[in-house]
C-alpha cells in the first residue's frame, strides 16, 4: 500500500522557534527515522471535552502533511478543523515547563491548558 503525500498550501499549525528547537532535540534523542514526523491531533476526553495529542509517528493514509523548518508534521484530516491556526509553544520558567497550545478555535479551555471545547 502506497501512501500519497499531500502538501497543504497553508500551514495550518504554527510552531514557535522555542518549541521547534525542543521538538528537534527530542526527535534526535529518540533516534527517529527520516520517514517519521510529528503527529498533532485531538482526542475526546479531558476536562473540557477534547485533549491535544502530540508525538512522533509514521505517516498514515488520512494525514495532511506539511513541513516546518525541516520537521515533517502529520495531521489527520478529520482533526484539522479543531487545529487550524493553533500555536504550539515551549515554556521554560518557574511556573511552567513544557509545550503549550494556543487554539483560536477553542470556545473554552481548562486550567491545565491541554483540554478544550470547540
Amino acid at each position: 500500500m502506497s501512501i500519497e503525500t499531500i502538501h497543504t498550501t497553508q500551514q495550518p499549525i504554527n510552531v514557535t522557534a522555542s518549541a521547534l528547537k525542543q521538538l528537534k532535540r527530542i526527535f534526535e534523542e529518540q533516534n527517529m527515522s527520516a520517514d517519521q514526523g510529528l503527529r498533532i491531533g485531538v482526542k475526546g476526553g479531558g476536562c473540557s471535552g477534547f485533549s491535544y495529542v502530540m508525538g512522533f509517528d509514521n505517516q498514515k493514509e488520512k494525514d495532511e502533511v506539511f513541513e516546518i523548518d525541516g520537521l515533517k508534521v502529520f495531521v489527520e484530516r478529520a482533526h484539522a478543523i479543531y487545529l487550524l491556526g493553533i500555536e504550539i509553544d515551549w515554556e521554560d520558567d518557574l511556573n511552567n515547563r513544557g509545550f503549550t497550545f494556543k487554539n483560536p478555535n477553542a470556545k473554552e479551555t481548562c486550567g491545565c491548558g491541554t483540554s478544550f471545547s470547540a
